[in-house]
């Protein structure tokens, strides 16, 4: 019944890992580095842009911002440390 939200927390876990991963590593350049520790500080953060008591309007700001420093963070990143980094977290 909640295979679904299994499955997504355990990709998450995983996510996490491959950041934390990618932040160590040597050869992620600064600037991906500086943008990925934003998304993750955002997102843990307990303050936030738009607070999340306003319906819909403050969890879509996590959602953009977040996604968008990961994805700008992403691109940045060699693809052989994202892949090196993702087979290091399965492990």
């Amino acid at each position: 019944m909640f295979d679904w939200l299994k499955r997504i927390m355990r990709n998450f876990k995983r996510e996490i890992r491959v950041y934390r991963l990618v932040l160590q590593d040597t050869r992620t350049p600064k600037l991906a580095k500086v943008f990925l520790g934003a998304a993750i500080g955002y997102f843990f953060m307990p303050i936030d842009l738009i607070p999340d008591f306003i319906p819909v309007l403050g969890q879509l700001d996590d959602l953009v911002i977040v996604s968008s420093l990961i994805f700008i963070a992403l691109r940045l990143i060699p693809k052989e440390v994202v892949k090196d980094c993702r087979r290091k977290a399965r492990l």
